[in-house]
């Protein structure tokens, strides 16, 4: 009897593959391919050489917890002369001595996730299994089968492949920016990213059923949402927003989300401390783009957060213009989501390309914690009635924002109805910069335009596009472009009367530090002039001066202040309200990188600080990393103390392990002065040149 074919070695040719499926960047040490297109693997076997007279050869993949044929997670094919496309299939390319080299391919709705390769040889009626090794499948955008492939270049290597990016926060009349280090290819990030969805309910309960619709970047899409948060099962990040981080990490000072998944990891999948919006998109950005489905993050200006469901957001001051409490309806100064690119075979036509995905844990969906995939052309059209979460995503950007009074005999008025401020300003990374681009036209058509009352017709809401009644008296806030924090600054009321007669008017100006989700914090502000006349069709101005002294030490690390300015005119029983959300602007980081920076080369990079505080700062610690710079946060010796205007340098060393364009974060904390973010864009020449 012949003597049955055994294997010594598989070569799986990384580098050839891995260059041609878009996967160096995981480096080499193990195969990384994309479905649907084929890579090649050479087996080398002991004891004697291939028979093709008398050896029978099939390939087995097998993927999954419990892999069954039932479930298309484990697939057996022969071995042919050729390939064919879009199904599991192999075929021989050479068989030269001992060695024989075999090219194979995946279907482009194949299973993603880790596999094993195994060959079963059949030799004069005797069969035996060869383990040839694991490899791991991912989506591949680049395969005009498969349903996230994206049909533009830079579009795939921006939301694909760069791993590193931008986030935009703040309030809408003040925009700033934040990078972060995705770093989806990272050292065992991909290995993070498959255990999330084998840590999901859905494996738990049901691994065969699970793993049967992995080909699914809808159902993935729902997974990568929920698990990002750990509100219904082992996630990775718990929310806060108390103002109150003890046992954790503030949301603000993260960089990136290399450190969080890490943790996650090492820590058995306990959650890690703490998470807000822009950082549980940012990770499920990460994870999103490690299996290979284009994604981007989304923040969203005024975005509303309707509880009750109705398209309305209600908010309620006093008669001294406070804020009070009496709805879990609220509107965030920002918010941030992603966005992923996928068809939908389940929908009607029309709604492939970009969906929604939000993992922060706001409502429920379909009994836990996540949202979406939405289409992002019913969010514009209207359509809500399309899966995923549609209305909730509509409401977030189109919702009217409702003001009331809240009279000392506890009544209510209705002040006023805003049907334009939510949803403003919509923003995400250009491509291949890092400046912002707007795409808020993708979500709604132009305020008072034909498409938006079609859009809300279908949307079978009330019509708001409908006349307002001319207002009598009417205010508005303003103040300096820029205000920095630890500076005194002054806000402006302009009060307005649209009337022919003389008026004399109440006007309450209220200040409240706030985070950015529009939760109220302290008052560090109040003016109440009993009588402010105006004369016919005139305007009148007042100041509202703020302290340092009163908002310092209950600012939030977003560096929040909201004036809320009104105006009553007691004869004629008319209200004016107006809100403006300040952000005071940190001082900047200088970032100075020494020498040429050169790939597997020692790098020092030096950053400067200065204290922009009237009072001295204690305990800063700068935290710096950079994806392809640093493999985790480094923390330089920390600084005592810093006196109002003294500057302060610290030097680090990193040893960067990629080339190209490359971002080094920092981040600055200390007691009386939250996150101060900078970073520097840095170009690493590779070490062969």
């Amino acid at each position: 009897m012949a003597q049955a074919l055994a294997v010594a070695h598989t070569d799986f040719q990384c580098e050839v593959n891995h260059r041609d499926h878009r996967t160096a960047d995981f480096g080499f040490s193990r195969l990384i391919v994309r479905r649907g297109a084929p890579f090649t693997i050479t087996v080398s076997l002991s004891g004697r050489s291939y028979q093709p007279d008398q050896d029978q050869i099939s390939v087995i993949v097998e993927t999954g917890l419990a892999p069954s044929e039932r479930s298309g997670t484990r697939v057996q094919f022969p071995l042919s002369s050729s390939l064919v496309e879009n199904k599991w299939n192999a075929a021989f390319v050479r068989s030269i001595g001992k060695e024989l080299s075999l090219s194979i391919c995946s279907p482009a709705n194949a299973k993603i996730g880790h596999y094993t390769l195994k060959l079963l040889c059949t030799t004069q009626g005797q069969s035996a299994s060869l383990d040839l090794g694991k490899f791991i499948l991912l989506f591949n955008p680049w395969c005009s089968d498969d349903t996230v492939f994206l049909d533009a270049e830079n579009q795939r290597r921006e939301y694909v492949l760069n791993d590193q990016g931008m986030i935009y926060v703040g309030s809408k009349t003040y925009i700033s920016d934040m990078a972060w280090n995705f770093g989806q290819f990272e050292r065992g990030i991909v290995d993070i990213c498959l255990k999330l969805l084998d840590n999901s309910s859905n494996c738990l309960e049901n691994q065969d059923e699970d793993c049967s619709q992995r080909h699914d970047p809808v159902y993935i899409g729902r997974i990568v949402t929920a698990m990002v948060n750990c509100n219904d099962d082992r996630g990775i990040l718990r929310g806060n927003w108390s103002g109150d981080y003890a046992y954790g990490v503030a949301p603000t000072s993260w960089n990136g989300s290399i450190t969080i998944l890490r943790r996650w990891n090492r820590w058995n999948c306990q959650p890690v401390r703490y998470g807000q919006c822009w950082v549980f998109a940012a990770v499920a950005c990460t994870v999103l783009r490690c299996l290979g489905i284009p994604t981007r993050l989304i923040t969203n200006f005024n975005s509303a957060h309707d509880t009750e469901q109705n398209l309305r957001i209600d908010s309620f001051i006093d008669e001294d213009g406070k804020k009070v409490k009496k709805s879990n309806d609220s509107i965030w100064n920002f918010h941030c989501w992603v966005e992923s690119w996928m068809a939908r075979p389940d929908l009607k036509p029309g709604f492939d390309g970009w969906q929604v995905l939000d993992p922060t844990p706001q409502e429920k969906s379909e009994g836990i914690y996540c949202c979406g995939p939405a289409p992002v052309k019913a969010i514009k059209y209207g359509d809500v009635d399309q899966k995923f979460d549609c209305p909730f995503v509509f409401a977030e950007v189109n919702a009217d924002h409702v003001s009331w009074l809240i009279r000392k005999d506890g009544t209510k008025k209705e002040i006023t109805v805003n049907h334009r401020v939510v949803g403003q300003k919509i923003s995400t990374k250009a491509i291949g910069t890092d400046e912002r681009e707007d795409i808020t036209e993708n979500y709604k058509h132009k305020e008072g335009s034909k498409e938006e009352r079609e859009s809300f017709t279908r949307a079978d809401m009330k019509n708001k596009l409908l006349q307002e009644p001319e207002k009598k008296l009417t205010i508005k806030l303003k103040t300096e472009k820029i205000n920095m924090n630890g500076t005194n600054f002054d806000v402006s009321a302009v009060l307005m009367n649209h009337t022919s007669v003389e008026k004399n008017y109440r006007l309450m100006l209220c200040a409240q530090t706030i985070m950015y989700n529009g939760q109220s914090i302290q008052e560090c502000g109040w003016k109440d002039l009993s009588s402010v006349t105006v004369g016919p069709r005139g305007e009148k101005t007042e100041t509202l001066q703020i302290l340092y002294s009163n908002y310092g030490q209950s600012l939030s690390e977003h560096n929040q202040i909201l004036i809320v300015a009104l105006a009553m005119d007691y004869e004629a029983d008319e209200l004016a309200v107006y809100r403006k959300v300040i952000t005071l602007q940190n001082p900047t980081l200088h970032i100075k990188i020494l020498g040429e920076p050169l790939q597997y080369r020692d790098l020092i990079a030096e950053i400067s600080f200065t204290n922009p505080l009237p009072e001295s700062l204690c305990d800063g610690i700068f935290l710096v990393e950079g994806a392809g710079l640093t493999d985790e946060q480094m923390i330089p010796c920390p600084i005592h103390t810093i006196a109002p205007g003294q500057e302060v340098k610290v030097r680090i060393i990193c040893n960067p392990q990629k080339s190209g364009l490359r971002k080094l974060t920092v981040d600055f904390d200390c007691n009386k002065l939250k996150d101060v973010k900078g970073f520097k864009n840095v170009i690493v020449r590779p070490m062969d040149k």
